[in-house]
């Protein structure tokens, strides 16, 4: 019954921006993290950026200073604002939720479907 949904994906030249949208549903448990991943042609899923239920953040260093990850925590929602792209950023985009807590650890993760990003020289 859980559904991550996302949105925002899309083609731009290099050196714009885009700005990726994640909301969890259908579950009433606490947000563990929530992250951004991508994975680019011929390579494996990588982490961009995550989130945790305490508000620390990490990202990637090929995206730092570049990518802004956020939350808003009442819609369950997760936001990526990516700027200055470059050609290298062309991937698929998902979005990563892990519930659970401190105590009881990791109460089940999910994926999102992808969105298409792609960044043109």
């Amino acid at each position: 019954q859980v559904q991550i949904v996302e949105s925002g994906g899309g083609l731009v030249q290099s050196g714009g921006s885009l700005t990726l949208s994640c909301t969890a549903s259908g579950k009433r448990f606490d947000i563990f993290v929530m992250g951004w991943y991508r994975q680019a042609p011929g390579k494996e899923r990588e982490v961009v950026a995550t989130v945790t239920n305490t508000g620390g953040i990490n990202y990637a260093d090929s995206v730092k200073g570049r990518f802004t990850v956020s939350r808003d925590n009442a819609k369950n929602a997760m936001y990526l604002q990516m700027n200055n792209l470059k050609p290298e950023d062309t991937a698929i985009y998902y979005c990563n939720v892990v519930f659970g807590n401190d105590y009881s650890g990791v109460d089940g993760a999910y994926w999102g479907q992808g969105t298409q990003v792609t960044v043109s020289s």
